[in-house]
């Protein structure tokens, strides 16, 4: 196919795609999925090898958001029965950060609801990234915790934060129809606070919220120009309780086609597979490893995701490898600064290819219906019916009594 012989060796250059073929990526049928995951995979392979970056959140302060965001189950007016929770302190959010980075994350990913964070709130974070630091040196530690403030990004990173995310989630045409309460704009600015204060940009989208396939390349063209060193890909979690609960558009093939268009506008980028990939790549999440070098490990932030033996296992098994801790992410020609591992820092990087999340502006990339493991039925059932099945609300971890899955 011209189309992707000529994606690949943009991707491999470095050079953008246009926005028609992008949108051609989308529209390729079913029969083609597996010439575009062999295509993407190319592109993937020579900027990230074989490896697979693990993350591993922790919700550090879970539901009461003031916030409207109709995806969120944490959201203003939710009716979704997870947990609630304020602050945990700091020594429970570094044990909960072990359990992850004992499992072979390499990345922690502090996550709190709201708008944004107090000064005060700052300080609580920072004293829990001293405490984890000091436990694991090596270990990345990205915070997310809603709109920043000036300063705010500044102080995190002289605690020893290495990231910020801040999704931008869908277009910015059809922004206002998901959230009311922020703007578009002020996600983005959060963004560039987080450029401006020297740490590593994480920063993506959720699909499957009735978007039009302009909307999904639009808010990818926004990101490469955003430049993120991340790029989370949330499939959306129809929760139930939030006002998107019957929003079941998504079939495992045209996931791999929306992570393939990511990975074609933005090659060099770490592209992570976050929140719902269990619900809906189902059995085809390790096709997705072709095309995304990231994963989520266990569970997301109000949701269950696969147990994080089947994450090590899925990895091994495809033929790939976890990412160790001293190994650096990004490519070199995309300037990382060596802390925690090795996070990007944009320090004289391009473009996306050059160089709050989904779960109520905090989700460090998992949206909160993230997947849940459960056994697959086996009544065979037509490939539109919703899996409500596979949709699990998190009652282990992080502000609860019982282990984490990691």
């Amino acid at each position: 196919m011209d189309l992707l012989n000529t994606l690949v060796d943009k991707g491999l250059r470095r050079e953008s795609p246009t926005r028609a073929e992008a949108l051609a990526v989308l529209a390729t049928s079913d029969d083609d999925v597996l010439d575009v995951v062999a295509a993407a995979g190319k592109v993937r392979r020579h900027w990230f090898g074989r490896r697979v970056k693990l993350n591993y959140l922790v919700n550090l302060k879970s539901g009461l958001c003031p916030e409207d965001c109709s995806y969120c189950s944490q959201r203003l007016g939710s009716k979704a029965e997870i947990l609630k929770y304020t602050w945990l302190k700091p020594d429970q959010a570094s044990a909960a950060a072990a359990a992850g980075v004992s499992g072979g994350a390499k990345r922690v990913c502090l996550v709190a609801s709201g708008r944004g964070p107090t000064d005060r709130d700052v300080d609580r974070v920072s004293d829990t990234i001293r405490a984890i630091k000091e436990q694991n040196e090596s270990v990345e530690v990205c915070a997310c915790l809603g709109l920043l403030s000036d300063g705010q990004a500044e102080r995190l990173r002289e605690a020893g934060a290495d990231a910020y995310n801040h999704n931008l989630n869908t277009s910015e045409s059809t922004y206002g129809d998901i959230t009311t309460t922020h703007t578009y704009a002020d996600r983005v600015d959060t963004v560039n606070k987080a450029h401006a204060a020297g740490l590593s940009a994480c920063s993506g989208l959720i699909a499957g919220m009735g978007e039009s396939d302009e909307d999904l390349v639009d808010v990818v063209f926004s990101l490469r120009e955003l430049d993120p060193d991340s790029v989370p890909v949330n499939f959306l979690i129809p929760m139930e309780g939030t006002p998107l609960a019957k929003e079941w558009h998504l079939t495992p093939q045209r996931c791999l086609r929306i992570l393939a268009m990511t990975r074609f506008v933005c090659p060099d980028v770490e592209v992570r597979i976050a929140g719902g990939r269990e619900v809906h790549l189902r059995t085809m999440q390790p096709l997705a490893l072709h095309l995304a070098n990231s994963i989520f490990l266990g569970d997301y932030l109000t949701s269950e995701g696969q147990a994080g033996h089947a994450d090590l296992e899925m990895i091994a098994d495809a033929g790939f490898e976890v990412e160790g801790a001293g190994e650096v992410t990004l490519p070199e020609h995309r300037a990382p600064v060596v802390r925690g591992g090795g996070c990007g820092s944009h320090e004289g990087a391009g473009g996306c290819g050059s160089h709050a999340g989904a779960d109520g502006d905090a989700g460090c990339g998992a949206h909160a219906g993230g997947g849940v493991c459960a056994p697959a039925s086996r009544t065979p059932r037509p490939a539109d019916e919703p899996r409500t099945d596979l949709v699990a609300v998190r009652r282990r971890g992080a502000g609860t009594d019982l282990a984490p899955n990691a």
